[in-house]
């Protein structure tokens, strides 16, 4: 049985503005939550254990239409077939590898010695299985969802928000501006840097120009990002890009 909430998934990867999304999306009043829960959605208790999650954290937005989570790693997975709630809008995000690997590995170097991911080799091999992972999940439900690249959340923001203000039919548009909540900057809620917590986008990404990428491991992402961003666009029912956007029919 529906307990009367939508849905908003967003698939992704680390690195690629998803808790800037998140705040974006969680800051409306239409929507509740906006952090990493580190659930899975592959059963029909699922949603009641999400709420109850958001209930003991910041609590469900009086009004609110939709609940919100977004899952980054192979081992929080999404069946929404079997979920049985009124309405499930998924989103499919992607960043380049480039800066998304050398974001990952300076991350993980921050947080200590003997990290996974501090490592480039470790990094590119989360990132090019979780690219696969995302594109497989998108060629078994063709036109079940939204696409956008990562970058036109910092780099164009004024033609990606109306555009999902639009697919969600909110009753406001969505704003560059955001709140702040109880878990934001937390570990394992999402991005835990000072720029998170400033409330609005930022246009300016760091360069990461002291992590050095072996070539052919750069190289072999490339490749792999470019074959799981061409399948996932082919079957999207709308997506935006560094280009137009487009919607299929």
């Amino acid at each position: 049985m529906s307990d009367g909430y939508s849905r908003i998934f967003l698939l992704s990867h680390m690195r690629a503005f998803t808790s800037l999304a998140g705040h974006i999306l969680g800051s409306h009043p239409q929507i509740t939550g906006y952090y990493e829960m580190h659930l899975s959605y592959e059963d029909a208790q699922a949603p009641a254990r999400q709420l109850a999650l958001l209930a003991g954290t910041d609590g469900l937005k009086p009004g609110s239409r939709y609940v919100f989570d977004k899952l980054l790693h192979d081992d929080c997975r999404l069946l929404p077939e079997r979920l049985g709630v009124a309405d499930t809008k998924i989103l499919v995000s992607l960043r380049e590898p480039g800066q998304t690997i050398r974001s990952i590995v300076s991350l993980f170097r921050k947080k200590g010695p003997g990290e996974p991911y501090a490592a480039p080799a470790a990094a590119a091999r989360y990132y090019v299985e979780r690219l696969g992972t995302l594109a497989a999940f998108c060629e078994a439900r063709p036109g079940g969802y939204w696409y956008y690249d990562a970058q036109t959340l910092t780099g164009a923001p004024d033609r990606l928000l109306p555009a999902l203000t639009r697919w969600l039919a909110l009753d406001a548009p969505l704003d560059e501006r955001y709140e702040t909540f109880s878990r934001t900057g937390l570990a394992r809620s999402g991005d835990s840097s000072s720029a998170i917590r400033s409330g609005r986008i930022s246009p300016a990404p760091s360069d990461y120009a002291d992590v050095a990428l072996p070539p052919e491991l750069l190289d072999d992402a490339r490749t792999v990002y470019r074959d799981c961003r061409r399948r996932i666009l082919n079957l999207a029912i709308e997506s935006l890009t560094d280009g137009p956007a487009t919607q299929k029919s």
